[in-house]
């Protein structure tokens, strides 16, 4: 399972037009199917005089990804196929698109129709950009309080991220890291420490915010 993934930088609403019809492009940041068909129920109240708003969404990762389009009266595959390729081809997920159009008076044909929703989804994707975000693990490490620093050397290397630290007679500390690296900062604890820490990996499959 991969533990890295790329989300939208922004969200972002752009405009075309094509023969007198508007095609309105939004990209929205999603978690789940709840969280996309609230925020188009938002769209289609604000822009309740359109013809069609037409959508896709992506969200989760590997097995446990899930994606879903609707061509919102337009003919079969000409719109939310569209936009879903679209977002497949941004290769980003938890992403919903949206694409409301007013008619302008010509017909398109589904070929034209498809070319404006493909296009109208590709342009506002390009403009919300992306960024790269990572499946995360938690690592709770308990140890003597002389083997702090040695350790926190180490997560400061590859980039665990100190959530807690509880001092007594030891040291109890969460660290948040990439969910790859957690067997081998585990593995490095232990050799770090000669077998004295206790190290678990507490927590994995977190999404990062």
């Amino acid at each position: 399972m991969s533990d890295h993934y790329w989300v939208i930088q922004a969200e972002k609403k752009t405009e075309i037009k094509v023969k007198g019809s508007r095609f309105i492009g939004e990209t929205i940041l999603v978690s789940d199917a709840e969280s996309a068909l609230s925020r188009l129920g938002q769209i289609r109240k604000r822009e309740h005089s359109a013809t069609h708003h037409c959508w896709a969404y992506r969200y989760g990762l590997d097995k446990s990804e899930e994606s879903r389009y609707s061509d919102d009266g337009e003919p079969s595959g000409t719109a939310g196929k569209p936009i879903a390729d679209a977002i497949s081809g941004h290769g980003v997920t938890n992403c919903l698109v949206v694409v409301t159009r007013y008619f302008g008076g010509t017909q398109l044909g589904t070929g034209g129709l498809a070319r404006a929703y493909a296009e109208c989804a590709r342009d506002v994707l390009i403009q919300s950009g992306k960024i790269e975000r990572f499946v995360l693990s938690r690592v709770a490490v308990t140890v003597d309080v002389s083997f702090y620093d040695p350790i926190s050397r180490l997560a400061g290397k590859i980039g665990a991220k100190q959530i807690s630290a509880d001092f007594s007679e030891t040291v109890a500390i969460v660290y948040e890291l990439r969910q790859s690296l957690a067997q081998s900062f585990i593995a490095a604890i232990t050799d770090t420490t000669s077998g004295r820490a206790i190290a678990t990996e507490l927590q994995e499959g977190i999404p990062d915010a």
